[in-house]
């Protein structure tokens, strides 16, 4: 008999190359679309290309759950000045939370998923790992450290052996399907034009309050429009001259102001952490040696961990970090790629 596999289908090249690559490989493939927000063209897509590879096809509406844990969570951590990430909360409770639990109802041994990164078995762990992916600038082992360890020998990632994402297209392209000059989807699918400050504005419960910039010597130097104007390391458009460039170094929530200084005002070698997840570990380590990454776009750098109180972690850089952000994520890695874990930048 076959085994079964529940896809996440978006009806895009990435979804739609691992139906072709999972059917090829003998499993029975279910197709999944799960309307999370205002995305019913993507619904219409992904049953079209199910129809015309043969596959069967579900819609699940997880619009209210998408609300809670990803929309309101959004909005709540900018009114708190902090910067979170979105995609890694929906990854966790929707993609690899609910979906997985719809698997086990339709009587599916795994679920699938269009994202690039590889899941193998590891002797050196003695379990099943999350590792990062063959195309290096597509990898998106970062926004996945949250998936439950429990679950990873259940999950397939079809496209874990491909390198460039134009073999992607090619092998829809190979098929016939339109589908394969669709381009890539935005940043932030319930963010119209990447605009997120227009987005908070219109949703936030309380309206942004005018405070002070404040020079990291104390000196006042002018006032802010908003805490969620600003980000950490932003130069452009703080509204203040000073006889050299500044940039946002701190969101200070407490007081209302915005901390800016030079350059080196934003390196640091020390951060923070909690709300921890290890993927191959059954709790916190004492000490790790590894490489951390501590946003999508950094590249991962030579760290030290070290277990604080209960849940929470110090994170200690051989060479400072530009621009460590409160409510993003830190993400361990291996020598060879594995993510051992990650947790929140406190």
């Amino acid at each position: 008999m076959k085994k079964r596999v529940l896809l996440g289908m978006s009806g895009g090249v990435d979804s739609t190359a691992s139906a072709i690559l999972l059917k090829k490989q003998g499993y029975e493939v279910v197709g999944a679309t799960m309307i999370m927000y205002c995305n019913q063209k993507i619904a219409e897509d992904a049953k079209k290309m199910c129809k015309k590879l043969g596959i069967e096809h579900h819609i699940f509406n997880y619009e209210n759950e998408f609300r809670c844990q990803v929309i309101n969570k959004f909005i709540s951590e900018y009114e708190n000045a902090s910067t979170p990430n979105p995609c890694i909360e929906c990854n966790k409770y929707l993609k690899f939370g609910a979906f997985y639990e719809k698997a086990k109802e339709l009587d599916c041994n795994y679920i699938a998923t269009g994202h690039y990164a590889k899941i193998e078995f590891s002797p050196k762990y003695k379990r099943y790992v999350l590792k990062k992916s063959e195309e290096e600038k597509k990898d998106q082992t970062y926004f996945l450290y949250l998936i439950p360890k429990e679950e990873l020998e259940h999950i397939i990632f079809p496209l874990q052996e491909y390198k460039e994402k134009s073999d992607t297209r090619k092998l829809v392209e190979s098929m016939d399907l339109e589908i394969a000059k669709k381009k890539d989807s935005q940043e932030i699918c319930f963010i119209e034009n990447n605009n997120y400050k227009e987005f908070l504005q219109k949703n936030m419960t309380s309206k942004p309050k005018k405070g002070n910039i404040v020079l990291t010597s104390g000196e006042v130097l002018g006032k802010h429009n908003g805490l969620i104007n600003y980000t950490i390391g932003q130069r452009k458009g703080i509204g203040i001259s000073f006889k050299e460039p500044l940039y946002v170094v701190k969101l200070d929530s407490a007081k209302n102001e915005v901390i800016v200084g030079t350059e080196k005002d934003l390196y640091s070698n020390i951060l923070y952490a909690n709300e921890l997840n290890w993927l191959t570990f059954d709790k916190t380590p004492d000490k790790i040696e590894c490489f951390a990454k501590i946003r999508y776009r950094a590249k991962e750098a030579k760290a030290k961990v070290y277990k604080e109180e209960e849940g929470k972690v110090r994170v200690e850089f051989l060479e400072p970090q530009r621009a460590i952000t409160k409510g993003q994520s830190v993400v361990f890695y291996d020598d060879d790629g594995i993510v051992l874990g990650g947790g929140k930048i406190l």
